[in-house]
């Protein structure tokens, strides 16, 4: 057979809390390029004099681009060393960063963004080989501490963006990302191990296989669903908060928008101890309690949006149950077919940006018809969505 249940550097490399902490930061970085643009929205839209809408169809294609990445570029952590696609992915990265920061128009901006997208997958080439490296008892632990460090720099890259934005410039904060990767860069040459690869399979041949491992695992195609919904709720969220404070309830610029980004850290933080109970209960559980807490969230932003406490309990609320959930998904997908671990994370990946674009574009668009309550009703939909699936899963086993 052409694969291994293992690699090779886990018989040679311990994994150390020096290098989780690295993988955390790399993560969190690297993710954030996804989400700077979200409390600018309301800026960019005027820097170029543009509607809410057409600026809304970037935000949709940075996370569009980040699935077409997955799909074509993810699964490639089966078959090559590890360490040297990263620093390239890191490369690119930062030249798409240089290219959005100098965008002249409104279509080098929308072009731009696709390739951040594109660029930014090196968080998911990081957790498959943290899973990897990790001692089977500790996978949701070492998973859940990765994943924490990501999240709190998904959250913190508003806060950031927002800041730096209001003071000098959303180009500059694009620069400012650009040189993150580049240190990531020297610091992965200095301390991030190499790993020999999974599968001597074909690029061909791997990427057909994606389509039969979705077939072949249940768990897989149930997660997957159920992330794509729960990041569409979240993305729904983010992409219009920024013209909420903008509007007269409000009247707040970007720099509160990032400020909400604070907020949400309770949520990461939790990750790594979800993790840990999803090692001792199961990540069937600890999903249920991440899909509950994610409708409550926009119970509280239907009932309580338009004052700033109801806010705050809300985006709390959502963050802990998206992360949770994500967490729990991760959990799941990294018991399935250890060869394949890459593979599975793009899959499962591909759906939860996919729905994260389409909730992009559904936010943007139902705030430009309806407003608010728009903006909740369809983030209430997709988290209804997630639960049915949950449920039919649960009952079919």
């Amino acid at each position: 057979m052409y694969q291994k249940t293992d690699i090779t550097i886990e018989n040679k490399f311990e994994l150390s809390h020096f290098l989780i902490g690295l993988m955390s930061i790399a993560c969190a970085a690297s993710a954030a390029n996804l989400y700077y643009a979200q409390p600018l929205l309301e800026q960019i839209s005027k820097f170029f004099n543009v509607s809410s809408s057409i600026i809304g169809i970037a935000a949709m294609l940075i996370q569009i681009g980040y699935a077409i990445g997955l799909i074509f570029l993810v699964p490639l952590g089966d078959i090559k060393e590890r360490r040297r696609l990263i620093m390239i992915m890191l490369f690119c990265s930062a030249i798409a960063l240089i290219f959005i920061s100098i965008s002249f128009n409104i279509w080098w901006l929308v072009l731009s963004s696709l390739l951040v997208g594109l660029t930014s997958i090196t968080p998911m080439l990081i957790v498959p080989l943290a899973a990897h490296l990790a001692k089977p008892a500790e996978r949701g632990k070492v998973i859940g501490s990765v994943m924490s460090g990501l999240l709190i720099g998904i959250l913190l890259s508003r806060v950031f963006s927002g800041i730096i934005g209001s003071i000098l410039g959303w180009q500059i904060v694009y620069r400012i990302a650009a040189g993150m990767m580049i240190l990531l860069i020297l610091a992965f040459k200095l301390w991030l191990p190499k790993s020999a690869p999974d599968s001597s399979m074909s690029y061909k041949k791997l990427l057909k296989s994606l389509i039969g491992l979705l077939k072949n695992q249940p768990v897989l195609m149930e997660a997957s669903l159920i992330g794509a919904m729960m990041f569409g709720t979240f993305s729904i969220f983010w992409t219009t908060l920024s013209f909420l404070l903008k509007s007269p309830y409000y009247n707040l610029g970007a720099e509160a928008a990032g400020m909400f980004g604070l907020a949400g850290i309770v949520g990461a933080l939790a990750a790594s101890v979800v993790g840990r109970i999803a090692d001792k209960r199961s990540s069937r559980f600890t999903l249920t309690i991440a899909i509950i807490l994610s409708f409550l969230s926009y119970i509280c932003f239907l009932t309580f949006g338009y004052k700033m406490w109801g806010l705050i309990i809300g985006v709390i609320l959502l963050d802990l149950g998206i992360q949770s959930g994500q967490i729990s998904n991760q959990a799941r997908i990294n018991t399935l077919d250890a060869t394949a671990r890459s593979r599975n994370n793009a899959v499962y990946m591909t759906f939860y940006f996919c729905g994260g674009a389409l909730g992009s574009w559904l936010g943007t668009f139902f705030w430009g018809r309806f407003g608010w309550l728009g903006v909740c009703a369809v983030g209430i939909v997709f988290q209804a969505i997630a639960a049915t699936i949950h449920i039919l899963g649960a009952k079919r086993r």
